[in-house]
């Protein structure tokens, strides 16, 4: 359930500017305020049913623009990317401080060029 709450907050954050108003103040007050189907039921005036309806309607809304936009998924492969250049970042320093040969360190440094270098291709 708390990854399900994860990626449906992601999906909002990406995507909530295009859900109606509505929608998204209902999926907002679930998934980001924790508040229940009765508390919303409340706010808005409807039943819970009505909350529960329009949080699943909505819920299908967002995975349907993910499956078309993928604007999570790039981001998820940007921050991988980026974790992947600092790991070689940290592994050049290391090397550095072992006071190892120049080579290695060219070597490293040329890893990380590649990797700024695909990063910067697939952006």
């Amino acid at each position: 359930m708390i990854e399900k709450k994860i990626e449906i907050s992601m999906l909002i954050d990406f995507y909530s500017q295009l859900l109606t108003e509505k929608q998204r103040e209902i999926i907002m007050f679930y998934y980001n305020d924790d508040l229940s189907l009765s508390e919303i039921a409340e706010e808005f005036n409807i039943s819970r049913q009505a909350v529960y309806d329009t949080i699943k309607r909505t819920e299908k809304i967002l995975y349907d623009y993910e499956n078309k936009l993928k604007l999570v998924q790039l981001f998820q492969n940007k921050n991988k990317a980026i974790q992947n250049i600092l790991d070689e970042v940290i592994m050049l320093e290391k090397i550095i401080d072992d006071e190892t040969n120049k080579q290695e360190a060219k070597h490293e440094i040329n890893r990380i060029k590649q990797l700024f270098h695909d990063f910067l291709n697939n952006s």
